[in-house]
C-alpha cells in the first residue's frame, strides 16, 4: 500500500510523543483501502479506527462484542467529516480459534491493513483460553497469529499490506519462555506473562516481516505509550499494580491521552513516512532504540524481541499450536 500525500510533508522525524492520530493523517489518502483493527471497540483501538476512515479507509471494527462495536460505530460516523471510509462491524473473540477461522474464511478480497491491538494485561489469575493456553499467550500471540496467518492472501493480494502489532514496554518483563509457554511449570505471574505475549508480538512481527517480504507486506510493532482511560487494565488488581510499582519492579512512562497513544499504530498503518520499513519496533512515533536492561527503563526495545532465531523459532511453535 502506497498511501498518496503531497510530497515531501511527511517524513520521519515529523512526529513525536505528542502527536495525535488525526496529525498522523492530516493530508494522507487512504481511499481504497481496507483495513481491519482489532479491539476497536474501545481505547486506542476506537481512535485508530476513526483516523484511518477519516482519512478514507473501509475499516472493519473487529470485537468480540458487536453491539459495543454497533455503539461505536454510530458515534464514529455522526463525527466524521464527508467523505470518510465506511465503518463496519465484525465479531472476533481471539480466544476463541472457531471465530479467528470464520473471520478469516470470511474476509473477500484484499487487506491493506491490519492492526493487532486487541489485548488483555496481568489477569491478577490464571486463566486460560478454551484450547488450554495461559489467556495472555493465547489472546495476545497465539489468536492474532491464527488471524494474521488466515488472512495472509487477502494480505499478499493487496500490493504492498502493512500489518501493526501493537505491543508494549511491558515486553521488557519477560523473554518468550518456550520451554513453559502455559505456565504449566513455573508459578503464574500476570507481569511476566503479559511481557511474555508482548515480546511475542514483536517476534511475530520481526517474523513475518522476512517470511512475507516477497509478498510485498511490511510488519512492524509498537508501544502506543501509557494511555489514561482504556479498557485494557479490566482484569488487574489495582493494589497489585500499585505495589509493583512502589516497589520499583514496574516503571511507567508519562500518560497519554487516547488521541496520543492512538498515534504510533496509525503511523505505522498509513503513514509515508514509514513506506518500505518492515521488522521493527517503534514508540512515540519514532523507531526505539535498544536497552540492556529492565532495571528503570521506560522505554526501548530488549534485544530478545528483536532476534531472528527467536523469532522463527515461535513462528514454528505458534503454527504447531493452533494445528
Amino acid at each position: 500500500m502506497s498511501a498518496s500525500q503531497t510530497p515531501g510533508s511527511q517524513t520521519p522525524g515529523t512526529f513525536g510523543v505528542t502527536t495525535t492520530a488525526a496529525e498522523v493523517v492530516d493530508g494522507v489518502d487512504l481511499h481504497g483501502r481496507r483495513a481491519v483493527v482489532t479491539g476497536a471497540s474501545s481505547g486506542i483501538g476506537v481512535e485508530t479506527a476513526r483516523a484511518l476512515a477519516s482519512a478514507g479507509a473501509d475499516v472493519t471494527l473487529a470485537v468480540r462484542d458487536t453491539a459495543a462495536g454497533d455503539r461505536v460505530v454510530a458515534r464514529l460516523a455522526a463525527g466524521l467529516p464527508a467523505g470518510s471510509g465506511e465503518l463496519t462491524v465484525r465479531r472476533l473473540d481471539l480466544a476463541d480459534r472457531s471465530t479467528v477461522a470464520a473471520f478469516a474464511a470470511g474476509w473477500q478480497g484484499p487487506l491493506h491493513i491490519l492492526v493487532n491491538n486487541a489485548g488483555v494485561m496481568a489477569p491478577a489469575r490464571a486463566t486460560r483460553t478454551p484450547d488450554g493456553h495461559e489467556q495472555q499467550f493465547g489472546v495476545n500471540h497465539l489468536g492474532h497469529f491464527a488471524l494474521t496467518t488466515g488472512l495472509h492472501r487477502a494480505l499478499a493480494a493487496a500490493d504492498g499490506a502493512r500489518i501493526v502489532s501493537v505491543s508494549s514496554t511491558g515486553h521488557l518483563f519477560s523473554p518468550v519462555v518456550f520451554d513453559d509457554l502455559d505456565y504449566r511449570f513455573r508459578p503464574y505471574d500476570p507481569w511476566t506473562s503479559y511481557g511474555q505475549s508482548k515480546t511475542a508480538n514483536i517476534l511475530f512481527a520481526v517474523a513475518a516481516a522476512e517470511r512475507w517480504a516477497d509478498d510485498g507486506i511490511t510488519a512492524n510493532a509498537l508501544m502506543p505509550g501509557n494511555i489514561a482511560d482504556t479498557n485494557l487494565a479490566r482484569h488487574m488488581d489495582m493494589k497489585q499494580v500499585e505495589e509493583f510499582i512502589a516497589s520499583g519492579e514496574l516503571a511507567l512512562p508519562p500518560q497519554k491521552t487516547v488521541e496520543q497513544g492512538a498515534a504510533t499504530s496509525v503511523l505505522l498503518a498509513a503513514s509515508p513516512a514509514v513506506a518500505g520499513v518492515t521488522g521493527r519496533y517503534f514508540e512515540d512515533c519514532a523507531e526505539a532504540g535498544p536497552v540492556t536492561g529492565r532495571a528503570g527503563a521506560v522505554g526501548g526495545v530488549a534485544p530478545y524481541a528483536l532476534d531472528r532465531d527467536n523469532a522463527a523459532r515461535l513462528w514454528h511453535v505458534s503454527e504447531a499450536l493452533i494445528g
